[in-house]
């Protein structure tokens, strides 16, 4: 890290030059996705051990939605300059930052993370697949050809080969990126795979409707959306040992002493099944900044350089221990060179 402490003194010096709202706040802004969270804070405070004449970034959670919506609401001091997010920018969102003045946002890929269901570690084995989880949280599922009110309340009518608990899981809220992997890697394949979505169309609804139909979550209490953060799910299970909770890899790695991870589709969850893509439910993970303030937020252009540097993202990095699968290398040079050319959305 020895050069990025050779420009930090001279970076710094630059930028105190500045005037406007540099003045008015000095230390980077950031917010988002729970699962990045971790990361971005490992990443904030070795920043700020690293370059002393910044002030280590402020990096709170809140969901990628959530996040997004606040690095949206235009530029300026009282703006955040970074969102966190574990699923790519929705184009409702890029038009939302554009409306407000946001129109140049630049998107770096950070590395992968999978989901996973797990339970109380004293818990039975679970081997899952996504006709399992769309069967036991869905709104509605096929019967005999109709989409019919979710008739099942324990695990085993699923199931049989699963244990006889009640439905109890608690996923992440809507406004979690987490939810919507949640929701096309196992509500939607889970309802292919159950004859859910020609049943939805068959009742007469189009693609998007049925599609719609398949990843909508039952409302009777089985299915509990946790607005928090992945410590919010480990309290539940921990209260309720019969509850099932998803999870970003890199949690319950670091929390394997407490949870039980569960097969899907045969498959245990890993950085090497990630990374080769035999799991089936990865996602890659993003940050997104905010254009208009790099050169004038002191430190934020050598938080993003600082960031995507091997150091912090590659298969040896202290985010890699942490539980984030590395992209490969083409693709992790890719992003600093898209960076570092100032590509834009």
């Amino acid at each position: 890290m020895n050069k990025f402490l050779l420009t930090a003194s001279a970076a710094a010096f630059a930028l105190a030059a500045s005037a406007g709202y540099a003045a008015a706040r000095d230390q980077v802004q950031i917010a988002g996705s729970s699962t990045v969270l971790p990361y971005a804070k490992i990443v904030a405070e070795t920043f700020g051990e690293t370059f002393t004449d910044f002030k280590t970034p402020v990096v709170e959670s809140g969901g990628s939605g959530a996040g997004i919506k606040e690095f949206c609401k235009g530029v300026g001091d009282n703006t955040i300059d970074i969102a966190n997010s574990s699923r790519k920018i929705k184009e409702d969102e890029v038009k939302s930052c554009v409306s407000a003045g946001v129109k140049d946002i630049q998107e770096v890929k950070i590395g992968y993370d999978g989901i996973v269901f797990a339970t109380d570690i004293k818990g039975p084995d679970w081997a899952l697949t996504p006709a399992d989880i769309y069967k036991a949280l869905a709104a509605k599922v096929a019967v005999d050809g109709k989409l019919v009110d979710n008739p099942n309340t324990k695990w085993n009518q699923v199931n049989p080969n699963l244990p006889d608990w009640d439905i109890a899981a608690y996923i992440p809220g809507e406004k979690h990126g987490t939810r919507e992997v949640f929701e096309e890697k196992l509500l939607i394949a889970g309802c292919e795979e159950s004859g859910g979505i020609e049943a939805a169309k068959a009742s007469g609804l189009d693609e998007k409707a049925a599609e719609a139909a398949c990843k909508a979550v039952r409302k009777d209490g089985k299915a509990v959306d946790i607005d928090g953060d992945y410590t919010e799910t480990l309290a539940r299970i921990d209260s309720n040992k019969t509850g099932v909770g998803v999870f970003g890899l890199s949690f319950y790695e670091n929390n394997a002493d407490k949870l039980k991870v569960a097969t899907v589709g045969g498959v245990t969850p890993s950085t090497e099944t990630i990374s080769s893509g035999e799991y089936p439910v990865s996602r890659p993970l993003f940050f997104y900044v905010k254009k208009a303030h790099l050169g004038v937020v002191p430190g934020l252009k050598e938080y993003v350089e600082f960031f995507l540097d091997d150091q912090m993202i590659g298969p040896d990095s202290p985010l890699a221990d942490y539980g984030l699968v590395a992209a490969p290398d083409a693709e992790r040079q890719e992003q600093r060179d898209a960076f570092t050319a100032g590509k834009t959305m």
